[in-house]
């Protein structure tokens, strides 16, 4: 899941902060442990994994359709450079980075009206109905890992991804 040259940039820290403390004569006692940074970082990693996975998982899916109509598309969103939303039908599932260590997946639909009468503003004009969020929630294991959870489970990366695209195909359908 990891590049090579990525794994290694814990190490890069600590030289460069060994380096400050020797420049400056000050000691840092949390050399390499800059949790805020880590947590934001490695938060945009596995959601660029995720879409990743996500634009692979749709080019199977479109592949395999006989016809063109309800292909997946997948766009990118402009919060940060790794949000993203698949769209089908009207279907939006839109992942983003809520905050450093919380991942969002929103469900959202948009269409006419009279097939959501308790979202209807005025007679023929779209509505949005606004579906169930799922929060991807890190945890700090016991050696500062982190861990992505979800409602208090450890996520199983490949199970997520497929349950998702499960997910948007059936609730898209409609």
């Amino acid at each position: 899941m990891e590049k090579a040259g990525e794994r290694l940039n814990w190490i890069k820290d600590l030289v460069k902060s060994e380096q400050r403390m020797e420049e400056t004569g000050v000691v840092d006692m949390s050399i390499g442990f800059d949790n805020d940074q880590i947590l934001a970082h490695e938060t945009l990693h596995f959601l660029q994994l995720l879409k990743n996975e996500m634009i692979e998982s749709s080019n199977a899916f479109n592949e395999l359709k006989s016809s063109p109509l309800g292909r997946i598309k997948i766009y990118g969103i402009a919060k940060t450079q790794a949000d993203f939303m698949l769209f089908r039908n009207g279907y939006k599932m839109i992942f983003s980075m809520k905050s450093p260590g919380v991942i969002s997946i929103r469900f959202n639909f948009l269409g006419p009206n009279q097939y959501m009468p308790s979202t209807a503003t005025n007679s023929g004009q779209a509505a949005t109905q606004l579906m169930e969020e799922h929060l991807i929630i890190a945890k700090r294991g016991p050696f500062k890992e982190l861990q992505w959870t979800f409602l208090d489970q450890k996520v199983e990366f490949d199970a997520m991804v497929r349950y998702h695209i499960s997910l948007f195909v059936r609730e898209s359908a409609k």
